[in-house]
């Protein structure tokens, strides 16, 4: 088979190829699974994420310095190192020496670590960003640190944060496309399993590429919404 027709150089052959159309016809189902998938671990990704940033990005402002330094740690290692290098990290050489781990799992945790650390920076931000008026009226109204930051700051900093974070989650499903490397089953590889079968690199890469689009399309509106909607709140 020439090389050309291998890797998908040929673009006008296979763009115009009917059998490349029938191979995106017939496995359009087996993508949207994978997409389903990859939706799935990236929503239980973020979650994770959210709640170990908001510990994360606490820690941080925290003047007990054991927890500063930990938090800070955190944020540090998983912004400072690739989230491949992670991914493989954890799935090959910590989780194996605590529980007899598997691809999703691994990735769920692999992802919510390092979505946690970036959440942690954007939580932080946002509660710096926050008038220092409002916790003083609050600690004069009688209400202490903790009282302060969960009825008063706290709810502000969601509402500034909110654009970040939608920025987050779709960063977030973008590289969830990495995990295909520990064969995860989620769109690309499922894409990429395709491929290994019918060499249409442009048709199969390319409807890979539109369901990316239209789920991340689908989150920004989502998120524009939302923010529109706690503007005028």
């Amino acid at each position: 088979m020439p090389l050309v027709e291998i890797f998908g150089l040929g673009v006008i052959d296979n763009i115009t190829s009917q059998y490349g159309y029938k191979v995106i016809s017939n496995n359009l189902v087996y993508f949207l699974g994978g997409a389903g998938y990859t939706v799935f671990i990236t929503a239980l990704s973020l979650v994770m994420g959210m709640i170990l940033g908001l510990f994360a990005g606490l820690g941080k402002l925290s003047n007990k310095k054991i927890l500063c330094f930990l938090s800070t740690a955190y944020i540090d290692f998983f912004r400072g190192t690739p989230l491949f290098v992670q991914i493989f990290l954890l799935y090959f050489g910590i989780l194996p020496l605590f529980y007899d781990n598997d691809p999703v799992t691994s990735a769920i945790i692999a992802l919510g670590l390092n979505s946690g650390a970036y959440i942690g920076e954007i939580i932080r931000s946002g509660i710096q960003a926050v008038d220092h008026g409002q916790i003083e009226a609050a600690r004069s109204l009688g209400m202490n640190q903790r009282q302060a930051m969960t009825h008063v700051i706290l709810p502000q900093a969601f509402k500034i944060v909110i654009p970040p974070m939608i920025n987050e989650f779709i960063a977030l499903l973008k590289d969830s496309s990495l995990l295909s490397a520990i064969t995860v089953p989620e769109l690309m590889h499922r894409g990429d399993l395709v491929f290994a079968n019918t060499y249409q690199a442009t048709w199969v890469f390319g409807a890979i590429a539109v369901i990316y689009f239209i789920i991340t399309k689908i989150i920004s509106v989502i998120g524009d919404k939302v923010e529109r909607r706690l503007a005028t709140d």
